[in-house]
């Protein structure tokens, strides 16, 4: 918290070796997966910073939630990505190609070093996320597509939204002809010297479009909360059990559903994978301290049985967004319903009044912010810090 006021601003784009500590927070796959929720993050920002000096860490945070919206307002993209992503995966030397740049053997130091950062941590920082997808797509000539593949497998923060779309922005298509170029001056600035890859990047590429599908005119209707005897299954897209808007229903089971290997037909790393599921089991240990009962970790085959066996009416889930856990919930909306089981999408407060305003690009959005605070935390004090 100290940190997310100036230094944030002054210090975010540079990236410390690793191990170091830099002007990042490191929340990112917590927030991610809603172990902190945007809110919880946000306020003391606000008490503490205030929305003038905060607000180069509050725009990052808000950024996640427009990705989320963008998205769901367009979900043909999501489909279109699979369906590119399995037809590069025919081609043999493509593929062989993309995984040698994954094993760092591409002889551009700065790339090979990330690509062993991120296969070993999980983790890289946002602007070498950036140089690493403008490498791959400018210099390597890789498929955007791949490589954002390569990331849902290896980063803990893996989002569907997020990731996909600025893969996008790197390559020029989000913002159709506005793409990111890695330069070898830049990445020597703020990697404070460590990389200098002078002459080896394609420096002056021209942009990947594409072009974006129409969004739809609304976000897809969500269902009241249900009566009944109704059980809360939980997933990694969001496992804020604490923080959901259940209207003082108290429910009669949880149990929280992981699907990390869905992410990728490479599945994921054993090391996202395992931090995937050890979040979904945090949120099941701290309903514990709630409720009396076992909260079960479920593969989707489970889901069903533990519906039943609970004897519920409805199961009720936070909503998810565009990705593989909404892929999967839709697979199990029949099964549920042939055992006379409703399941009910539960959409929050936040992503309610953020995603229908991702109608065009971030800096459209990005006026809108001073009334989401104002609507989504009225209550949280203000620093008065100019």
């Amino acid at each position: 918290m100290p940190r997310a006021g100036q230094a944030y601003a002054q210090g975010r784009n540079t990236a410390t070796a690793p191990g170091q500590q830099g002007a990042v927070s490191g929340l990112s796959p917590y927030i991610r997966h809603r172990l902190i929720t945007e809110a919880e993050v946000l306020a003391p920002v606000l008490e503490r910073h205030g929305p003038v000096v905060g607000e180069a860490f509050i725009r990052e945070v808000f950024w996640r939630s427009y990705w989320k919206g963008w998205l769901e307002l367009r979900p043909a993209l999501w489909d279109s990505y699979k369906a590119r992503l399995a037809a590069c995966q025919q081609d043999r030397a493509l593929m062989a190609r993309a995984h040698q740049a994954m094993r760092g053997q591409t002889g551009i130091d700065c790339f090979d070093a990330w690509a062993h950062e991120l296969t070993a941590t999980g983790t890289l920082h946002n602007h070498i996320r950036m140089w690493f997808a403008s490498i791959w797509c400018f210099t390597l000539e890789l498929p955007w597509v791949v490589g954002a593949d390569a990331f849902f497998h290896h980063l803990l923060d893996a989002d569907a939204a997020s990731n996909l779309l600025s893969w996008r922005w790197v390559a020029g298509s989000q913002t159709p002809g506005k793409h990111y170029v890695a330069r070898a001056a830049n990445i020597e600035t703020y990697t404070q010297g460590r990389f200098a890859p002078h002459g080896r990047l394609n420096e002056t590429p021209a942009p990947i479009i594409e072009p974006n599908p129409a969004p739809l005119p609304g976000l897809p209707t969500a269902a009241p909360l249900p009566g009944g005897r109704v059980g809360v299954l939980l997933h990694e897209d969001d496992l804020g059990f604490e923080t959901l808007e259940l209207g003082g229903m108290v429910p009669a089971a949880v149990a929280g559903l992981a699907v990390p290997d869905a992410r990728s037909p490479q599945g994921a790393s054993a090391l996202a994978g395992a931090w995937t599921r050890h979040a979904v089991q945090d949120a099941l240990t701290r309903v514990g301290a709630c409720l009396e009962g076992k909260s079960p970790l479920l593969t989707p085959d489970d889901v069903c049985g533990w519906a039943r066996a609970a004897g519920l009416d409805a199961v009720l889930t936070p909503w998810a967004p565009v990705g593989w856990v909404a892929d999967e919930l839709n697979r199990l909306e029949q099964p549920l319903a042939a055992a006379g089981i409703h399941l009910i999408r539960h959409r929050r407060a936040w992503d309610e009044t953020c995603w229908p305003l991702a109608q065009r690009g971030f800096f459209a959005f990005k006026t809108h912010i001073p009334a989401l605070l104002a609507k989504l935390l009225p209550d949280t004090p203000r620093s008065s810090h100019a």
